[in-house]
């Protein structure tokens, strides 16, 4: 299964609610920490809701 290398490159302040738990819900507490995650539609659509602060990588 892909994997995916998910980064956080703004602040969450600021945020919807809604977007706060989801950067958190996924892993990510501070500016530039990464998490890696499988490629599920679940974890597509958390990047989905929170994809204006955050990076995205396939890695194989």
């Amino acid at each position: 299964m892909a994997k995916l290398k998910i980064t956080l490159t703004k602040s969450i302040i600021g945020q919807r609610t809604a977007v706060k738990a989801t950067v958190r819900s996924l892993g990510l507490k501070k500016i530039d920490s990464s998490v890696i995650h499988d490629d599920t539609p679940a974890i597509r659509g958390m990047i989905a809701t929170c994809a204006h602060i955050v990076a995205v990588e396939e890695m194989k």
